[in-house]
C-alpha cells in the first residue's frame, strides 16, 4: 500500500482530506500543517504521495518538491492559476473547488503507477559482484577444459543444474568447482 502524507496549512482542511481518503480505502501515514513536518515523515518512509495545498507556513509547494526524497510524488490541490507554474514538472494537480472523484481517481492512478514502478525495480535481476562473476567464469572454464564444451554449453549446463537443484547460479558454479576439483 502506498504511503500518503496529507499537508495543508489549516489542520481542519488536512483532517477532512485525510478522512475522505480513509473512507475511500487509502492509508494515510501522516497529517501535517507545515512543509518541514511533511519532509520529516517523508524521510522516514521509503516512498509515497504527498497530497497538499500550494502554500504552507514555512514554504511553498515548489520548495517542498525540491526537498522530497526521490521516490515521493506530489499531488497538488490548488486553483487553476497555480497550475500554470506546474507545467513541465512532475507535480500532479487537482483543481479547486475540489471534486472528490477527481481527487480519488488521480490518487488511484498515482498509486498504481508507483506500484508498477516498484514491481519493475524488483523484477530487475540483481547485478553480480566481480567475485561472483569470477566464480561462474572459473566453473565454465573448468567444464570447457575437462568436458570439451563450448562456453555457451558450459553456461547452459550450469544454468540447468541451477534450475534443477533450486540454487542460484553462483552456488551451482561453486558446487561444480568443488566437485570437479576432487
Amino acid at each position: 500500500m502506498t504511503n500518503i502524507i496529507v499537508l495543508f496549512p489549516k489542520e481542519g482542511d488536512a483532517r477532512n482530506i485525510r478522512n475522505l481518503l480513509v473512507r475511500h480505502g487509502f492509508s494515510v501515514a501522516a497529517v501535517c500543517t507545515s512543509g518541514s513536518q511533511a519532509l520529516s515523515y517523508a524521510n522516514s518512509l521509503s516512498d509515497g504521495v504527498v497530497v497538499c495545498g500550494y502554500k504552507y507556513q514555512d514554504m511553498l509547494y515548489t520548495q517542498l518538491q525540491e526537498c522530497l526524497p526521490p521516490h515521493f510524488e506530489m499531488l497538488l490541490v490548488a486553483s487553476e492559476r497555480v497550475f500554470g507554474e506546474c507545467a513541465g514538472s512532475k507535480v500532479m494537480c487537482v483543481s479547486m473547488p475540489l471534486k472528490v472523484q477527481d481527487l480519488i481517481n488521480t490518487l488511484e492512478m498515482m498509486c498504481a503507477h508507483m506500484a508498477r514502478r516498484k514491481r519493475k525495480v524488483r523484477s530487475k535481476p540483481k547485478a553480480r559482484s566481480e567475485e561472483e562473476q569470477k566464480t561462474i567464469q572459473e566453473a565454465k572454464e573448468l567444464l570447457m577444459e575437462r568436458n570439451h564444451m563450448t562456453e555457451e554449453e558450459a553456461h547452459r549446463y550450469i544454468q540447468k543444474c541451477s534450475m534443477d537443484s533450486g540454487t542460484n547460479l553462483v552456488e551451482t558454479a561453486e558446487m561444480v568447482l568443488s566437485m570437479m576439483r576432487m
